[in-house]
């Protein structure tokens, strides 16, 4: 179950804009078998009437499949007796910590909530976002930069046109000697026992200046996005822009510097154009905390996941012993699917940003403000 707030009255919503981003979030080469199980399709159960928001909260549910497998191990009702308790914890989950940390005797009470299977609900949540956001003309797309020691051309990094291409690879890779080569890396993990990270980029672009804040710490638009991606399960990096690269470029390489006059390549609602552009965009599109007009460019590192074909060594919850990891079923790569929820996250985080510069009832009265506020900058 998601819960959005916020959302203004007026906004079209359709079912199978959600399911896309849903099925989106399912594919990928190195998936594992629980998403031959699962279909995600979403349910509207509040917040919209005759396909379009009321203003008040939007109630999303998504259904296991797979629950019936589990009505047992996991009923609500009954003791539990003669089911045996998950004792081996993973090392690189959550396992071990949520067991001391809520004095469970039972892993399982641990890995199932930790589940990536948790960011179905955000990308159900991001969805809606990523319709409003599409109201206002702004696009969001992403892609996979690297998977294991396999990384697609540089010349792809932050480039829009790459990441809308990547949509049709199913490692979400815009270079298809790269995508070769990423499936034969996936392949030798999946028969060695063990699984494949990588990192991920995401571009939003039409993003005006002005989201976010340079007044207060918490209210800065960096700070937000990678607080938000961070939180996506095995992602250990993020970077906006440039990132730790230019930690060792001197300033007059790093800073992007600013020209009279629009650029069509980055247009604003229905094409209005800033009275001022940028020829680089190292800086990912936020200065100070605040978005500066130029496209909106997110990176994260996923670790590879947790569960091992060929177990980990680990100890067993309450004797301490020495055990091997228990396996669950899972994927070898998720990366694909880590792109999807990347871009989920950001699509929150600036629809968030977005009400709140411009704020709104009404979707009418959102566009008023926005429109209004456009003028006031010069663009035209």
């Amino acid at each position: 179950m998601a819960i959005v707030e916020g959302l203004p009255a007026g906004l079209s919503v359709r079912v199978e804009l959600i399911n896309v981003d849903l099925a989106r979030r399912q594919a990928g080469y190195g998936r594992g078998g629980r998403m031959k199980i699962e279909r995600d399709e979403v349910e509207i159960l509040s917040g919209v009437r005759f396909g379009r928001t009321l203003g008040g909260p939007v109630a999303l549910l998504l259904r296991n499949r797979d629950w019936a497998n589990w009505g047992d191990k996991m009923a609500q009702g009954g003791t539990g007796e003669g089911i045996l308790p998950l004792l081996t914890a993973r090392p690189g989950h959550a396992d071990l910590a949520g067991a001391l940390k809520y004095g469970h005797k039972d892993v399982r009470n641990v890995l199932e909530r930790a589940s990536a299977r948790e960011t179905a609900a955000r990308v159900a949540a991001a969805a809606l976002a990523r319709i409003f956001l599409g109201e206002m003309d702004v696009l969001i797309a992403g892609q996979v930069l690297s998977i294991g020691n396999v990384f697609v051309p540089e010349k792809a990094r932050g480039d829009w046109d790459s990441a809308v291409r990547a949509e049709k690879s199913v490692l979400r890779m815009a270079d298809p000697d790269a995508e070769g080569r990423a499936m034969r890396r996936i392949d030798r993990a999946g028969k060695t026992g063990t699984s494949a990270g990588g990192t991920v980029e995401t571009i939003a672009r039409g993003v005006p200046p002005g989201l976010g804040s340079f007044v207060s710490w918490d209210r800065r638009l960096d700070a937000r996005l990678a607080g938000a991606v961070m939180s996506i399960p095995a992602v250990k990096g993020v970077e906006i822009g440039g990132g730790f690269a230019l930690s060792s470029l001197p300033g007059n390489m790093v800073h992007d510097e600013i020209f009279p006059g629009g650029k069509k390549g980055n247009p604003l609602r229905r094409k209005m154009l800033l009275p001022f552009h940028r020829k680089t965009n190292r800086g990912g599109g936020v200065e100070g905390g605040m978005s500066n007009g130029e496209p909106i460019v997110v990176r994260a590192a996923m670790k590879p996941i947790p569960t091992q074909s060929r177990p980990l060594r680990t100890v067993a919850i309450g004797t301490w012993e020495p055990d091997l990891a228990h396996r669950e079923r899972s994927d070898v790569c998720a990366v694909p699917a880590c792109s999807v929820v990347v871009e989920a996250m950001v699509a929150l985080v600036l629809a968030d940003a977005f009400l709140e510069k411009f704020g709104g009832d009404s979707m009418r009265e959102v566009q008023y403000n926005y429109s209004g506020y456009l003028r006031g900058i010069g663009a035209r």
